[in-house]
């Protein structure tokens, strides 16, 4: 558990059923997965640059989706 706390820290600070801290990071989550998003799109038409984006956007999106199912256990009580 303190290895998830230190790579994901932000749901942490989410307090139990505490609506407003957990929409907010739901929301910052989004916003992330938003940015990378257009990032690839742009990105993707160059050729080398292209696939270093879009593995790093890749990973990018995949700590955010971690991110918001963490803030939906953590909001739930799930893990403390």
């Amino acid at each position: 558990m303190d290895m998830l706390k230190k790579i994901w820290p932000t749901p942490f600070k989410i307090a139990e059923k505490d609506a407003t801290s957990f929409i907010v990071q739901l929301i910052i989550f989004i916003v992330v997965c938003a940015i990378a998003g257009i990032l690839i799109g742009i990105l993707a038409n160059i050729p080398v640059i292209g696939i270093i984006f879009s593995i790093l956007g890749s990973l990018i999106e995949l700590y955010s989706f971690i991110g918001i199912i963490l803030c939906i256990v953590k909001f739930l009580g799930v893990i403390k």
